[in-house]
């Protein structure tokens, strides 16, 4: 049976996994079309639209609403 005779450093096993085009893509994103944050796709977005239709209570505050409150 076949054995390494010597351990594989990192640097030679990450060059192999890597080489060949298996290297991580970057994931897709989009803009919301409400707060024109970047998201990725099919998901809710932090102001809480999905599909320009409010979801979710939004988890951000927006920068108008903190305004209103120190006057």
């Amino acid at each position: 049976m076949a054995v390494p005779k010597k351990k594989t450093s990192r640097s030679r096993r990450n060059m192999r996994r890597f080489a060949g085009g298996n290297r991580l893509e970057k994931p897709t994103t989009i803009t919301c079309p409400t707060c024109n944050e970047p998201t990725r796709p099919h998901r809710v977005c932090m102001c809480g639209y999905y599909d320009k239709k409010l979801i979710l209570n939004p988890k951000i505050k927006t920068k108008e609403k903190s305004t209103t409150q120190n006057q």
